[in-house]
């Protein structure tokens, strides 16, 4: 808007009601404009500046009145009349800036409400800000909780999406991150904070965004020549950063919905249920880190296995091994226990490894038993006449975790118990599930076993002590 001047406000209306007075005041008096040009009156020789009254607005003549003692009262109301018509500019400016937030919120909330892609809702939001504010940058930067950073998770013009991190109070976008306080830097190269990127910036503004009391990120909008942004210009910012954190929130609860589904659907193929639950709600308490841990370990395998198939078609084996392994993985997440792989047609089962587990032996024993059951039960007449299996289970010490080379990594159990348990299972017969002493000592109040004597292991010293758990199955060969 242009400044106020006397011609401006003696048009119309208002220069009839002057020319009133001073017809009424009956003597001659002349309005003169701060360049000298005669606006209203009969007499230009008064003209001269010499003995005219200011009219005076905000510290700047915008004129003078001249005609003695009725000049002074003509001047006040020109005075008056002229910061109404600065009061009628600012309350159009400011109608006119509210109409310019609510028009682009409601822009803005059209095209983000049925959003869910991070990055789409972040660029929209750029893209709305960008039509209104004079900009040729702009980014969305939120908190990652792994590395405690913040990073662009969206970028427009200048800032394109990059490798960019800052540290929570690095850079003029950390400070506010920190503060809470949206800001305006109109000269950001001699900001002490100003971090300088690959591109140009020389006036930028940033808002947080909050969601209820937390602050989880920061919106930016910079220009590689030099403006000024205005404190209007930072509220529509605002205002668009406390509409956009909104939809923002929804979109990264959304990514992690799916990606926890993702890791869901991962996990139950070899954890129980219950199991996933524990790990996505506590992720804190659980470790996929090497550690050494006490664990019971399970493996199982079916006895004659090559020869019982050689006969049979590919596909048949398959059918035949899928519905086997479907009824013993059940078992297995009944106990409670982790898949941990399978090697042909050997199941190896862990309890107590990821999630710590009490009365870890009993838990594996009990999984051998109803696998044993549940075999002889099968609905499928060949299986259950041909598939006999042996199960060993020993417990202790071992080393868990992920382990493997940067490419490829597999998490499992590696240990003295491990070799006792595939000794066991190997020694076991057709519907035989073999412990050890260990897991004997754990179980034998809830179970009933036979003592089956010392068997030497590969790699140990000493006899492994061995029992057979007593579950009224059929033992085969």
């Amino acid at each position: 808007m242009g400044s106020i001047r006397l011609s401006r406000i003696l048009r119309k209306e208002t220069s009839f009601t002057v020319q009133g007075i001073l017809d009424a005041v009956g003597a001659p008096l002349a309005v003169c404009g701060s360049d000298g040009e005669l606006l209203l009156g009969t007499d230009p020789g008064m003209n001269s500046g010499e003995n005219g009254v200011p009219v005076i607005l905000e510290g700047r003549v915008l004129g003078h009145v001249f005609g003695g003692g009725a000049a002074r009262p003509v001047a006040s109301l020109l005075e008056h009349l002229a910061e109404r018509e600065v009061e009628k500019r600012a309350l159009a400016r400011e109608t006119l800036e509210k109409y310019k937030e609510i028009h682009l919120l409601y822009r803005m909330s059209e095209r983000i409400s049925t959003r869910l892609d991070l990055e789409e809702v972040a660029g929209a939001v750029l893209d709305e800000a960008r039509q209104t504010i004079q900009a040729t940058g702009g980014s969305v930067m939120l908190l990652k909780e792994e590395t405690g950073n913040l990073e662009i998770a969206a970028g427009v013009g200048q800032e394109q999406p990059d490798k960019m991190t800052l540290g929570p109070g690095l850079g003029i976008a950390g400070s506010v991150f920190v503060s809470g306080r949206a800001e305006i830097v109109n000269n950001a190269p001699c900001d002490p904070r100003f971090l300088p990127g690959s591109q140009k910036i020389e006036s930028l503004m940033c808002a947080p965004l909050r969601s209820k009391a937390r602050v989880f990120g920061v919106m930016n909008l910079s220009s590689r020549e030099a403006v000024e942004y205005t404190a209007a210009e930072l509220k529509l910012l605002n205002a668009l950063a406390s509409q956009a954190a909104s939809a923002i929130e929804n979109a990264i609860l959304h990514e992690k919905r799916i990606r926890q589904e993702r890791i869901r659907s991962n996990l139950e193929r070899y954890v129980a249920s219950q199991i996933v639950d524990v790990i996505l709600d506590a992720p804190e308490e659980i470790s996929l880190a090497s550690e050494n841990r006490h664990i019971a370990v399970l493996f199982s395998d079916i006895r004659n296995f090559s020869g019982t198939c050689e006969s049979l078609a590919a596909e048949d084996v398959v059918g035949y091994l899928n519905t086997y392994f479907t009824a013993m993985v059940e078992e297995i997440f009944r106990s409670r226990g982790t898949v941990n792989k399978f090697v042909g047609d050997m199941i190896v089962a862990l309890f107590g490894a990821p999630v710590p587990m009490e009365k870890a032996e009993t838990a594996a024993i009990r999984a051998a038993v109803r696998m044993q059951k549940r075999l002889q039960s099968l609905d499928d007449a060949w299986i259950r006449d041909h598939f006999h299996t042996g199960v060993g289970v020993s417990a202790g010490r071992v080393v868990v975790g992920n382990i493997g080379s940067p490419r490829h990594m597999d998490y499992t159990a590696i240990g003295d118990e491990v070799n006792v348990a595939s000794r066991l299972q190997a020694e076991a017969k057709g519907g035989q599930i073999l412990v050890s002493r260990t897991v004997y000592e754990a179980g034998r109040d809830v179970f009933s076993f036979r003592p089956m004597g010392p068997i030497r292991v590969k790699g140990k010293q000493k006899p492994v002590e061995t029992y057979e758990v007593l579950y009224g199955g059929k033992t085969g060969t």
